[in-house]
């Protein structure tokens, strides 16, 4: 299968409101989310840097991720660390 014809996990991006977010990463993981930033743009022909790509592949993470899915559906909020007793 060429690289033309073959499509990623991650198809093309919708366009969506945004809030910034910032965060760190290892120098490996920027350098992997750059090379699939340059192969996501080969395959669908158009730009695009890690940073655009990010958002959605959380998006896609936290759709198949049957844990919390249940939780959402469930109603249940994100778990918290419960406050520590003093007794």
């Amino acid at each position: 299968m060429s690289l033309s014809t073959s499509k990623l996990r991650l198809g093309p991006l919708p366009k969506t409101a945004t809030v910034k977010v910032t965060f760190a990463c290892t120098t490996a993981l920027k350098a992997e989310l750059d090379r699939y930033a340059e192969l996501h743009a080969k395959t669908y022909g158009e730009p695009i840097d890690a940073a655009t790509l990010i958002p959605h592949m959380l998006e896609a993470f936290m759709a198949r991720d049957r844990g919390f899915r249940k939780s959402a559906a469930k109603g249940e909020a994100a778990s918290r660390p419960k406050p520590a007793s003093n007794h």
